[in-house]
């Protein structure tokens, strides 16, 4: 997926523990842990605001995207602006 979890690098950034960081967002550290790792499908928005609130950043310091060079197209198929073959 070309979505990657930076969270494990803005803690470190901001020193702060994993155990504290669950504790102040209200999540447990097992979660934590797999949002660190990458090893989710997805976040709440509320989850992702607590996250910003408590390390003083923005989303973009979190998450971070690099295109796959293997999917071409976008959701269901639908091709990238852009794309060869994919006028709109």
């Amino acid at each position: 997926m070309p979505i990657f979890v930076r969270l494990d690098v803005m803690m470190a950034l901001r020193k702060r523990r994993g155990k504290d960081l669950a504790a102040e967002i209200g999540i447990t550290e097992a979660n934590l842990s797999l949002l660190r790792t990458g090893k989710v499908k997805g976040v709440r928005f509320e989850t992702l605001a607590a996250l910003c609130r408590a390390l003083d950043c923005v989303p973009g310091d979190l998450l971070d995207y690099e295109p796959d060079d293997e999917a071409p197209d976008g959701p269901q198929g639908i091709p990238e602006a852009g794309a060869a073959g994919g006028t709109r």
